[in-house]
């Protein structure tokens, strides 16, 4: 009698499963993956693992190509940022937030105009995750999904400043709803040690105090294992000892200043303390 051949392992949510049945199938080393979308597969599939372990989803595998990597985590970010910004909806109302604003100090101006201009902060995080998303998938920027030149890589620097302040914003004026999806996701501590490790952000620009990430954490973890998941475990070095590097322009971010919301250089942050306006392209 012929063996019984083993079953095929089918990774789709077929329609009409439970939700309790999402993603439910054995995890799959990347190198095993057969898609040219492998990378936002495995990145996923470890958030999915746990959400909380920081160092685990940022740790790329030996054989990644590293602005793939930086590409899909970006990304990815993006995605999830998605629900923090539902969430912030019901409170974060144009009556009540009429300006995108950090702290009391900073006020920032959005690129999504004609001329760069204060706007709600709820329409200033859709207009930036739009942006985010328009030069993601530019077919000019990201041909592919295989492989990044570094030129494109560049681009990363300038969507992480201005998705950053969604963080920011939400830390400091909707503390209740940060906290609480923080907890869940620990995506702000997760965002803010991919910018770190790759230094694609000056820890001047990094507003969110990196002790609050990580009480949230350690609650959230309930004190058990790496509280903070800035480890050193995974050989990435841990913000508290990176070299704050100099904010220049590169010559491709000059030249495609004009393109506002898509590439970010036109956003502009404005102090209200001194209203010194500064170009973001420099911040």
């Amino acid at each position: 009698m012929a063996a019984v051949q083993a079953e095929e392992i089918i990774r789709r949510n077929r329609p009409g499963c439970k939700a309790k049945d999402f993603y439910n199938w054995p995890d799959e080393d990347i190198d095993q993956m057969e898609s040219t979308l492998s990378v936002q597969q495995y990145i996923q599939q470890t958030i999915r693992r746990d959400p909380l372990n920081v160092d685990a989803i940022l740790n790329i595998p030996p054989s990644q190509e590293a602005g793939v990597w930086k590409y899909e985590h970006m990304r990815q970010f993006c995605l999830d940022l998605n629900e923090l910004t539902v969430l912030l909806q019901d409170e974060c109302l144009p009556a009540s937030c009429t300006k995108m604003m950090a702290t009391d100090d900073w006020v920032f101006l959005c690129a999504a105009h004609k001329q760069p201009r204060e706007c709600p902060a709820i329409d200033y995080t859709r207009h930036t995750l739009d942006g985010a998303a328009s030069l993601l998938n530019s077919s000019k920027y990201f041909p592919s999904r295989v492989t990044v030149k570094e030129s494109a890589v560049g681009k990363l620097g300038s969507i992480c400043r201005r998705v950053y302040r969604i963080f920011a914003h939400a830390f400091f004026h909707h503390r209740e709803v940060f906290d609480e999806h923080e907890m869940r996701t620990a995506l702000c501590m997760r965002f803010t040690k991919f910018v770190t490790m790759y230094e694609l952000m000056t820890n001047d620009n990094l507003l969110v105090p990196l002790a609050e990430l990580t009480a949230i954490l350690f609650s959230a973890r309930g004190n058990h294992g790496n509280s903070d998941g800035m480890s050193d475990s995974d050989g990435a070095t841990p913000s508290a000892s990176v070299t704050d590097i100099s904010p220049v322009a590169t010559a491709a971010e000059e030249d495609d200043s004009t393109n506002g919301a898509a590439d970010g250089e036109n956003d502009v942050a404005v102090t209200t303390t001194a209203q010194q306006a500064v170009d973001d392209s420099n911040v």
